[in-house]
C-alpha cells in the first residue's frame, strides 16, 4: 500500500514563508535540523490532515553566502481548498502578499511563497464573480 506524505519545498527565509502558510492556515507539525547537514526540516499541516509540506533550509555557508533556487527547480505548484476564496485572497492580500491571479472566477487563484513556489487556491465549490476581484489584472506569473 502507497500512502502519499508530504511535497518538499526548498526556502530561503524560513520564517517568512511559515508565516505565508499560516495565513493559509498551516501550522508547523514538527522540526528536525542537522548541525553535521547543515540544514533544517520544517514540517507544516493544516488541522486534522496527514498531509505535510516539508520545507527544506540549507543553511547559507560557512563564508556566509547562501545556495539561489530558481524555477523551484522545476516544481508546479502547490494546491489547497478554501471555503471562501475572497476572504482567503484578502487575508492574504492584507498582509502584503501579491495575489499573482486574482480570483476574478469565483474560482482559482495563485500567489508565491517568499521563494517563488506558486500555490494555488481553489474555492470549495464556485462562487459567483465579485469585485473587486473581477476586474483585477494578473500581477507577474504564477
Amino acid at each position: 500500500m502507497t500512502k502519499f506524505l508530504h511535497t518538499m519545498i526548498r526556502v530561503t527565509d524560513p520564517d517568512a514563508t511559515i508565516a505565508l502558510f499560516g495565513l493559509l492556515g498551516l501550522s508547523e507539525t514538527r522540526r528536525f535540523s542537522s548541525e553535521k547537514g547543515r540544514f533544517t526540516l520544517i514540517y507544516l499541516a493544516c488541522p486534522g490532515q496527514d498531509y505535510e509540506v516539508e520545507l527544506t533550509y540549507n543553511w547559507p555557508a560557512e563564508d556566509g553566502s547562501a545556495e539561489t533556487y530558481t524555477g523551484g527547480r522545476n516544481f508546479g505548484h502547490l494546491a489547497f481548498q478554501v471555503e471562501d476564496i475572497y476572504a482567503t485572497c484578502q487575508t492574504l492580500a492584507d498582509a502584503g502578499v501579491t495575489i499573482n491571479r486574482p480570483p476574478r472566477d469565483g474560482h482559482m487563484a495563485f500567489v508565491k511563497t517568499p521563494d517563488g513556489i506558486s500555490i494555488e487556491l481553489l474555492q470549495n465549490g464556485r462562487l459567483e464573480p465579485a469585485e473587486p476581484w473581477a476586474s483585477m489584472p494578473n500581477i507577474g506569473s504564477w
